[in-house]
């Protein structure tokens, strides 16, 4: 297609169904800065202000960790935009807790509000999505919890 050619670059939805058919992490596709015990992030600060590409940002704050199996993002959803994700590999937990704005998020089929403040953990490994109905950009981390591998 089009990406294999050159033509366009991948979405994030696109890219993370080519990083779970490689049984990878997303933030393996990401370019993270190297990180030891102690680093400050700052990428998400950066990332914050590029043009939404598929009108969701995504800033990858702790890149995958065989050692401690999660990774964490910032994501930003841009008003009006709904992502609906497939199910992860067994096992798979979620945590997400919204920092701007309000959004939507699925689980087992229902639409339940969050909002600034909100945190909740629930198993990825079914389908769930991500809305934003309002008119401002709602920001959340998501921190991916994956079971020993």
């Amino acid at each position: 297609g089009q990406i294999e050619r050159g033509e366009s670059s991948p979405t994030v939805a696109t890219l993370w169904k080519i990083a779970t058919g490689f049984g990878a992490a997303l933030s393996d596709f990401l370019e993270p800065p190297g990180l030891d015990d102690h680093s400050a992030v700052r990428q998400a600060d950066v990332l914050r202000h590029q043009p939404a590409v598929d009108e969701m940002l995504v800033a990858s704050i702790f890149p995958y960790d065989a050692a401690l199996s999660f990774e964490m993002f910032e994501l930003t959803l841009m008003p009006g935009y709904t992502r609906c994700s497939e199910p992860h590999a067994a096992g798979v937990i979620e945590h997400v807790v919204v920092l701007r704005g309000e959004m939507e998020l699925l689980i087992d089929g229902q639409w339940s509000p969050l909002r600034a403040g909100d945190a909740i953990r629930f198993a990825a490994d079914r389908p769930h999505g991500y809305r934003n109905p309002g008119r401002e950009p709602a920001v959340f981390h998501n921190l991916i919890h994956y079971p020993s591998r």
